[in-house]
């Protein structure tokens, strides 16, 4: 098992979910709903999805697209979605 492959996809994922919408939608529904292990548990199960979903298209893409062009469209559509973040439209 390459264990250096999964500390760093923990640390890059940690990091990027670090204050993102999931844990600000987290937190309010814990707020909310007062039940924090079933909020947890419905947000582990849908961030497994997303992620299975992920990985799958992953592979994929990956078959099909250079890793050059994955890593330009993948910038390409963060810098768009921050500019519409920026205007107020996201």
């Amino acid at each position: 098992m390459d264990w250096k492959i999964i500390a760093s996809t923990f640390i890059t994922i940690f990091l990027a979910e670090l204050g993102d919408k999931t844990q600000l939608a987290s937190i309010l529904m814990t707020s909310k709903t007062n039940k924090p292990v079933l909020v947890f548990i419905g947000t582990m199960l849908a961030f497994a999805l997303v992620t299975v979903i992920g990985v799958a298209v992953g592979s994929v893409i990956t078959k099909f697209v250079p890793l050059n062009f994955i890593k330009v469209g993948a910038a390409i559509a963060f810098i768009i979605i921050g500019i519409l973040i920026l205007l107020g439209k996201i």
